[in-house]
């Protein structure tokens, strides 16, 4: 009652790190049964499917939900672990490989030289900075490509479908049905690539092989060369010593497929065993959507691609629903703005994920957010560019007391 003995009701307004409306979506989202498949009850996007071939799809499913997983639950633990000690400034992740594999490239030689690639930018970090790294691969599963459209028009053949990779279609105008099976070769392509990079990891001489011949003349007009060649010097002369450990990671767009090769693991949790580490991408990561549903409840490292779209609030609410338990180096935040947009957007989404309380591992694409299209009509990136992004990422993260724990790049050895 007030002084005159009139009653109302008193309505104090408290600050809450959460808007209801964020609360409400992150208590929506935890108050789902998660299991393996239960994705399927969510809008889900960019995913093909298979109508007009169920019964080659349910065979396809079946027989890849009973193959032998490509990793082991130790070596995904293993690389939570240190993905947790990069967040922590002790370690830094050299992350990269094709935007999208093809069948075609699974060869030794093709292989060797990513692998030898991946290893050879580790030890030349490592040799500059004194850091140790964490290798990661877009290897043996990153057979997939999200699309702006599910179609396209071509000259000679009018409306086709757009290319998905190889694990969906070809890239071929005549070949651009989605086909079920592509999802089985798929797997046998990864079987074939992880056993060529383990097998090579295994040799007596990896590191020498490897990072022996390291060859950096083509840096010669560089005003930086000297630094970079004293680095190199470095690293091969430590090249003996260089130990393997490379770990897989794809962009699981394909739900089905993943939850196929999702097993469940005594008194941990399920586990998505076709890689390492999967990412969300920046197309596919509505709060409400099937890909965050499914990602929420694996065990592995996962990540989400951060793009220009992405909000503060909603980013908050993200990382609330994809590591509601503060598991340290569960999630990747993967930034890609471009160049230009970095000192704009990112400084917004260090304080938001700082409010939040998560503990995440920063990492910058330095590729995807700087795409152009060249004279001939192919997309391409400006090497300064990628550069300019990374630089500014780590400059906006010291700035705001955070740390950026490492870089993912699109790259190809053999070119």
């Amino acid at each position: 009652r007030d002084d005159r003995g009139v009653p109302y009701l008193r309505i104090d307004l408290v600050q809450s790190p959460m808007a209801p409306m964020e609360v409400e979506t992150v208590a929506t989202v935890g108050a789902r049964k998660w299991s393996p498949g239960s994705w399927r009850s969510c809008e889900t996007l960019q995913m093909a499917t298979y109508e007009d071939s169920q019964d080659s799809y349910a065979a396809t499913m079946d027989k890849l939900s009973k193959v032998p997983p490509l990793v082991q639950p130790g070596e995904v633990d293993a690389l939570r672990e240190q993905l947790a000690a990069a967040a922590r400034g002790e370690k830094f992740i050299v992350q990269g490989g094709d935007c999208a594999e093809r069948f075609m490239d699974c060869t030794a030689d093709y292989l060797e030289a990513q692998l030898k690639l991946i290893v050879q930018m580790g030890a030349l970090m490592e040799s500059a900075t004194g850091m140790p790294t964490v290798r990661v691969a877009r290897m043996a599963g990153q057979y997939g490509k999200p699309r702006s459209s599910p179609v396209e028009k071509h000259a000679s053949f009018g409306e086709i479908k757009s290319y998905k990779g190889e694990n969906i279609n070809g890239y071929a105008p005549t070949d651009r049905a989605w086909d079920p099976d592509r999802l089985l070769q798929g797997y046998w392509h990864s079987c074939a690539t992880l056993n060529t990079m383990r097998g090579l990891q295994m040799a007596d001489d990896f590191g020498a092989s490897t990072v022996g011949d390291l060859d950096l003349d083509f840096l010669k007009p560089s005003p930086h060369y000297a630094a970079w060649s004293k680095a190199a010097d470095k690293a091969k002369a430590a090249a003996a010593a260089t130990k393997p450990g490379v770990f897989t990671a794809h962009e699981a767009m394909q739900l089905d497929l993943e939850e196929a090769l999702t097993r469940p693991v005594a008194g941990k949790g399920h586990y998505n065993l076709s890689a390492h580490m999967v990412w969300i991408g920046d197309r596919t990561r509505q709060l409400l959507g099937g890909h965050v549903e499914y990602f929420r409840g694996i065990r592995n490292p996962i990540g989400v691609k951060v793009g220009p779209s992405m909000q503060p609030q909603e980013l908050k609410e993200l990382c609330a629903i994809l590591n509601p338990d503060k598991v340290e180096g569960r999630l990747v935040l993967i930034t890609r703005y471009g160049a230009e947009k970095v000192a704009a957007l990112l400084p917004a989404h260090i304080k938001a994920v700082q409010e939040s309380g998560v503990p995440v591992v920063w990492q910058c694409d330095g590729v995807h957010g700087n795409t152009v299209t060249a004279s001939c009509k192919l997309k391409t990136r400006k090497f300064d560019d990628v550069m300019a992004e990374v630089s500014r990422a780590l400059q906006v993260h010291r700035e705001s007391g955070s740390t950026l724990a490492g870089g993912h790049l699109e790259m190809t050895g053999p070119a």
